[in-house]
């Protein structure tokens, strides 16, 4: 027996998440609480690296003045390798609340996220000025969060990068792809990383494509918004973060003004 929907305000939508594979449970569960249904149709899964250099490349990290980590995959995958320790005097940030309570979960208490849980966010918590000099963590992967790294590097930080899993791509087979073009609208697309979203674009047929586009997206930055409406999409909404019920509160139903944040 399923629990009834807290709300019916999103009955009858579908929710289309570009989550990896099996992470798709938080942004279910969240739909579901107003009434959505949801559609996995993941770009990548995730692989944790191991190696000499990718090890070393982790201890470099730690070892920094500030260490940051993007995402909770980050944190799994680095403490898969190694014991996650904070040293005297370290200052240690997470991209969002999600990263920050899986530092949590592993000892790391007194970890700053930003209330933006975007990179511009976590940015804000670093002022370039007090950068110069200082060495930075940066516990990752491949890809993503380009504009932390250039930001960084642009500002003087001594730059110690430990791309501690990776993103392998995933292609939807057809049978999946005619699943989800005989949906029926409305659909809703939550945006939370540009890069997935261009990768799924880019390995869509022309008519599923068309179909995605008519989708009203959910963005969790203006930025993402931005690139949004760059591929294409013109029904945009962009949300206060990247929390599911958060993107899901920025939606717009017919006949309704837009959800209340949970």
């Amino acid at each position: 027996m399923h629990a009834a929907p807290a709300s019916s305000l999103l009955a009858g939508y579908y929710v289309i998440s570009l989550r990896p594979v099996g992470a798709h449970v938080a942004l279910r569960r969240a739909a579901a609480q107003l009434g959505a249904r949801t559609f996995a149709l993941s770009p990548w899964r995730i692989v944790q690296r191991d190696g000499p250099a990718v090890r070393a490349a982790l201890r470099a990290a730690l070892g920094a003045d500030v260490a940051i980590f993007t995402s909770p995959p980050a944190v799994a995958a680095a403490a898969a390798l190694q014991r996650l320790e904070r040293r005297d005097g370290q200052d240690w940030l997470a991209v969002g609340a999600g990263t920050a309570a899986a530092l949590a979960a592993q000892g790391i208490a007194r970890v700053r996220a930003p209330t933006r849980m975007d990179s511009e966010g976590l940015l804000a918590l670093l002022p370039a000025s007090r950068l110069a000099g200082r060495s930075v963590g940066l516990v990752t992967a491949p890809g993503g969060r380009g504009v932390i790294a250039a930001t960084l590097e642009a500002a003087g930080a001594g730059l110690r990068r430990a791309d501690v899993y990776a993103r392998v791509p995933v292609r939807p087979s057809t049978r999946r792809l005619a699943v989800l073009q005989a949906l029926p609208a409305p659909w809703l697309l939550p945006v939370s990383s540009g890069e997935a979203l261009t990768s799924m674009l880019a390995c869509l047929p022309g008519p599923v494509l068309a179909r995605l586009h008519r989708a009203q997206v959910l963005a969790a930055s203006a930025r993402l918004g931005s690139l949004a409406r760059d591929l294409g999409f013109d029904d945009v909404r962009v949300a206060c973060d990247a929390r599911p019920a958060s993107l899901l509160a920025a939606a717009r139903p017919a006949r309704h003004d837009a959800l209340p944040v949970s």
